[in-house]
């Protein structure tokens, strides 16, 4: 069978070839978009079938001795720790299959442990309070739940894997020295992107103030992960060319800590084009690496085009090159500092590409992001720095390590105080049709009446609007040196 398949997989790409190849000969630009297209549709079918298959399915409720590896660390719940595994034996069998594993409470081995188990396949569970969590898994290539009935520990993964483990206990372990209970939860969802340790109601407030986003590794901390290495690389003397490979390697080393998710993947793709732009000295071009981080992350898995995630990841972006720049200039003439403006750009941008989203995924759209955001995001991003400060100096100097942490752990709880305050306003959030459409039709006015002041600003006229003979004045006025 699978021999079958992999020579209709050859057969189709010789086919898409053959065909590009005859159409290039007549026209070359109408033949390499073709052929693109031919090419990501041959492609996506062989990630699609590949996603799909499924050797542990048919085996659904058999109990068997399996030896399975974990790849992210357990999160404990009410009634089963759960956490994502790869089943690299069952019975006979070496499937070498993602399955989601579930332990008995107060289960939890560590992050890239082997365990021996002895447990049941079960299906995902379909449809329930808003949530598929079967149609979830399928999309990242599970089809089976493995029930553990009991386990053990017989080893640990090794090559990359082990590095990616250790990268992660050292920021775990190091990140909150001394700290416990919710500000070390926070501190944790802030670096880790785990929330594990958060409350419910706490993180419903996150929620509702538009801040959830703090508690998942994203584009602002992988930024500023390669920005802090390289500027230590200028600190200590090195030039140009130590700092952007020092930010390639801090920005490859965060993501194996904290996992290949794809908020982190399109942020690591983009900082690594951009670092290696500039060390083959090409111009950089931040839609270029947009793009490119997309066609990346939907070649290994086309799924990806309806996960929350992506989507949240790639809108919030494409808003920050869009509406960012046009709010900036709408406050020009405003009594606004000038990085104030920016923090109130970006944050609308983000809150108002984000909103469509958050709707159609959690039918919710925050109606506080925007001052939520401008108030934490600037500790949020301190909060990192500090956190990768207190791991490195960790085994080194314990002491100095924790009086980190416990400074850490003060902006943790002023963090987690914002989320409380703006979740818990009256109105924080639109959870109705009704309230959703009133809230579109704010922001819509908003933007025109933005869009309009950022098109005056360009044009040299004032942002507020003048008489039709004062506007041909003052775009006709002198600047500079020649002004008299």
């Amino acid at each position: 069978m699978g021999a079958t398949l992999v020579r209709v997989e050859l057969l189709e790409a010789a086919l898409v070839l053959a065909l590009a190849a005859l159409v290039c000969v007549r026209a070359p630009l109408g033949a390499a978009l073709l052929a693109a297209a031919l090419l990501g549709w041959w492609w996506g079918s062989v990630r699609l079938h590949a996603l799909d298959r499924s050797v542990l399915a048919p085996r659904l409720g058999r109990t068997a001795t399996a030896l399975v590896e974990l790849v992210e660390p357990p999160r404990p719940g009410p009634f089963e720790t759960r956490a994502r595994a790869v089943v690299l034996r069952w019975g006979s069998l070496r499937p070498h299959e993602p399955v989601l594993l579930e332990l008995r409470p107060g289960s939890e081995p560590p992050q890239g442990a082997r365990l021996s188990v002895l447990g049941t396949l079960r299906p995902p569970r379909g449809p329930s309070h808003g949530f598929d969590e079967r149609t979830w898994l399928r999309r990242h290539g599970v089809h089976a739940v493995l029930r553990a009935r009991t386990w053990r520990i017989v080893g640990r993964r090794t090559g990359l894997g082990a590095v990616a483990d250790r990268l992660h206990g050292r920021l775990a372990r190091g990140s909150a020295a001394g700290l416990a209970g919710e500000r070390r939860a926070v501190v944790e969802g802030i670096v880790l992107g785990e929330t594990q340790g958060l409350s419910d109601t706490l993180l419903a407030r996150f929620r509702a103030s538009g801040l959830y986003h703090v508690l998942a590794v994203d584009g602002l901390k992988v930024g500023a992960v390669a920005g802090g290495a390289a500027s230590l690389a200028f600190m200590l003397g090195g030039g140009r060319r130590a700092a952007e490979l020092l930010a390639l390697t801090a920005t490859g080393g965060y993501v194996l800590a904290v996992g290949a998710h794809p908020a982190v993947l399109r942020a690591a793709i983009a900082a690594g084009l951009g670092s290696l732009a500039w060390l083959t000295a090409r111009e950089r071009d931040r839609w270029h690496a947009l793009l490119v981080a997309a066609v990346v992350l939907l070649a290994w898995n086309p799924y990806l085009v309806a996960d929350a995630g992506f989507q949240l990841s790639f809108a919030a972006v494409s808003g920050i090159f869009t509406i960012a720049p046009r709010v900036v200039q709408a406050l020009e003439g405003y009594p606004v500092p000038r990085g104030l403006a920016q923090l109130i750009g970006v944050s609308t941008a983000c809150g108002v590409a984000a909103a469509p989203v958050t709707w159609l995924q959690f039918h919710q759209v925050s109606l506080v992001t925007v001052p939520a955001n401008v108030v934490a995001v600037p500790v949020v991003a301190e909060m990192l720095g500090l956190a990768l400060v207190t791991a490195l100096a960790a085994p080194v100097a314990p002491g100095f390590a924790a009086a980190l942490a416990q400074v850490n752990g003060w902006a943790a709880a002023f963090v987690a105080g914002c989320a409380r305050f703006f979740g818990g306003l009256p109105g924080a959030q639109a959870t109705s049709a009704p309230a959703a459409a009133v809230a579109a039709a704010v922001v819509l006015g908003v933007a025109a009446y933005a869009c309009r002041r950022g098109e005056r600003a360009e044009a040299g006229l004032s942002p507020h609007r003048q008489r039709p003979s004062e506007d041909r004045a003052r775009a006709a006025a002198p600047t500079g040196p020649d002004r008299r």
